[in-house]
């Protein structure tokens, strides 16, 4: 009894419920098994960026495990590599951020602090806190190393998933077809391969994000003479794959080891330069490259990241796009099959 329009209307009404409730039940699957679903996804997002990598390899006729490793050992070289030139920077300035700290601290003190205080009550005072909060701060250091325990465990795992995923990607696509019914083999392999290339596209715009914020940072910080420079422009590409969070960090290190050599001048045009640079990146970079990657309109790339940062976090923001990119490729597939139809 319901005219045309309303039945369509009410047709893609129950399927966006139907969508919804396994998107729902997904989501908590995911929560509820977080230890294992991390380095899958982190597999796979190191195996769409190491994916030129290894295809090139394959070209040059390597056997595929070999190929493979090589990947692999490539990350663990090039990323340890990063990470020592970062640690021996931050530890060649760190008695001078500590003194500028502290500095900084005492400036605090002695301008807005109460009468009559001064460091050595501080000091005083944090004792007293300790002494009193003892078990309470040794769980929490307890804590901390199992975090990190369980974090290396994780790049660990990821490591070995992306061996083995590189090494057989080509039976991906049969995989899908066994796992989906016989009638529906083709359209759920073109949704795979649409997700995947989202990711691709993700990880390269990412990476290429990550270099231009690195190089910009890094001449501004070579031009004012900032002690490490080489190493803070490592740590803000590094930094870079974890979203608005990481820039922060990388900014902040950078700003202090401005202010611990050169002064609070040259601090503050430190700071400028890394403002500046995310302002591009947030405004220009981020959202044109992002949009061409992984075909979006920029505004529904940082719709997507701010959406993912409010359901899972970080995480969420890493993988708001490529799985919005992929949502959209599923729905393009779809019309494109039952568009036409009644």
């Amino acid at each position: 009894m319901l005219p045309e329009g309303a039945r369509r209307t009410a047709a893609w009404c129950a399927v966006a419920l139907l969508v919804a409730g396994v998107a729902a039940v997904f989501i908590w699957l995911c929560v509820v098994f977080e230890t294992a679903v991390t380095p899958v996804l982190l597999a796979l997002l190191g195996t769409a960026l190491l994916g030129p990598l290894y295809r090139r390899l394959l070209r040059m006729k390597v056997r595929k495990s070999l190929a493979a490793g090589i990947t692999v050992l490539a990350v663990l070289v090039v990323v340890g590599g990063a990470t020592y030139i970062v640690v021996a920077a931050l530890v060649d300035n760190g008695g001078q951020i500590t003194a500028s700290l502290r500095q900084a601290a005492a400036d605090i003190a002695e301008h807005f602090g109460a009468a009559g205080t001064s460091l050595d009550d501080l000091a005083k005072n944090a004792r007293q806190l300790l002494e009193k909060f003892g078990g309470t701060a040794a769980s929490g250091l307890i804590s901390g190393l199992s975090v990190v325990g369980q974090m290396l465990a994780t790049a660990v795992l990821a490591l070995l998933l992306i061996f083995f995923f590189l090494r057989d990607s080509d039976r991906a696509a049969e995989a899908l077809r066994s796992l989906a019914p016989r009638s529906t083999g083709d359209m759920v392999e073109a949704m795979g391969r649409r997700a995947f290339e989202a990711v691709e596209g993700f990880m390269r715009g990412t990476t290429f994000v990550a270099f231009v914020d690195a190089v910009l940072i890094g001449i501004g910080l070579l031009v004012l003479r900032v002690p490490g420079a080489v190493g803070l422009a490592a740590l803000v590409f590094v930094t870079a794959y974890i979203p608005y969070l990481g820039a922060f960090l990388s900014g902040a290190v950078a700003v202090l080891v401005a202010l611990a050599d050169r002064g609070f001048v040259i601090a503050l045009w430190v700071l400028g330069v890394v403002l500046a640079v995310q302002v591009l990146e947030g405004n220009v970079l981020q959202p044109v490259v992002q949009s061409r990657t992984v075909q979006m309109h920029p505004a529904v790339v940082m719709l997507a990241i701010t959406a993912g940062a409010s359901v899972a976090g970080i995480l969420g923001m890493l993988l708001a796009v490529p799985l919005t990119a992929a949502f959209f490729g599923v729905i393009g597939e779809l019309r494109g099959r039952y568009g036409g139809t009644t």
